[in-house]
């Protein structure tokens, strides 16, 4: 089976670091692949703060996660500081991806991954169309 290979972005303007905690650190002595996905998530939530939107509030909509696709390049470590870059792109009626490249201090690559964000009413439990408002906040971010 062919591995996967993610496009990046040419660009991320966001970016923001995350220590790596002793609970990220599995049986292999390195972060989990459980771990790298909280780790995403912290990135995308900090990503998300900055533009002044939570999870449960994206211009009045909420996100549930449709997919994610993570490539693992090397290992992180107890102590390690991540670099997360974050950006939104590829912008649909109900959705949108989010791509992260996570890098240690010395500019290795660690992740690469893309998270497919569908906009979501909890409350109606159905898919909703992305607001404007919200796709013109992400394309200057």
């Amino acid at each position: 089976m062919p591995r996967i290979k993610l496009q990046m972005p040419a660009e991320f303007n966001f970016h923001t670091t995350i220590p790596v905690r002793i609970t990220d650190i599995n049986y292999g002595g390195h972060a989990g692949n459980d771990s790298i996905l909280s780790i995403i998530h912290e990135a995308r939530m900090q990503f998300l703060t900055s533009m002044g939107f939570t999870e449960m509030d994206v211009s009045g909509v909420s996100l549930i996660m449709g997919d994610v696709v993570i490539e693992f390049k090397n290992e992180l470590f107890y102590g390690d500081v991540i670099s997360a870059s974050v950006k939104a792109v590829d912008f649909t009626r109900a959705g949108f991806d989010i791509y992260y490249r996570l890098m240690n201090k010395e500019n290795k690559m660690i992740v690469l991954a893309k998270t497919g964000m569908i906009c979501f009413d909890y409350n109606k439990r159905k898919v909703v169309a992305l607001p404007e408002a919200a796709i013109m906040l992400f394309e200057k971010n």
